[in-house]
């Protein structure tokens, strides 16, 4: 019984620590520019979809195309600006 609490303890902290939290400071449409994320890749979603996204959960993932290549985006909104990486669909 010890070692289920235990395990359902554990569980529970590390899905909490998983969850994303929404930025300190909101990200604005200027640094979502200033990103280049609409330059380098063809993205269905609008900025003011994407900003609300950002700055309501902290990240966003989004479909997007590079060089004619399907790929998802993921957009994360840190203390010290947007990560921006990709993975290929």
């Amino acid at each position: 019984m010890r070692i289920f609490q235990s395990l359902t303890m554990v569980l529970l902290v590390s899905l909490l620590l998983a969850c994303s939290l929404p930025p300190d400071k909101p990200v604005t449409r200027k640094e979502l520019g200033q990103s280049g994320i609409y330059r380098t890749y063809k993205i269905e979603e609008s900025p003011e979809e994407v900003l609300n996204a950002l700055n309501m959960e902290g990240e966003v993932v989004l479909r997007g195309e590079y060089r004619d290549r399907p790929v998802y985006i993921k957009v994360l909104a840190t203390s010290s600006g947007l990560e921006i990486t990709s993975f290929d669909r």
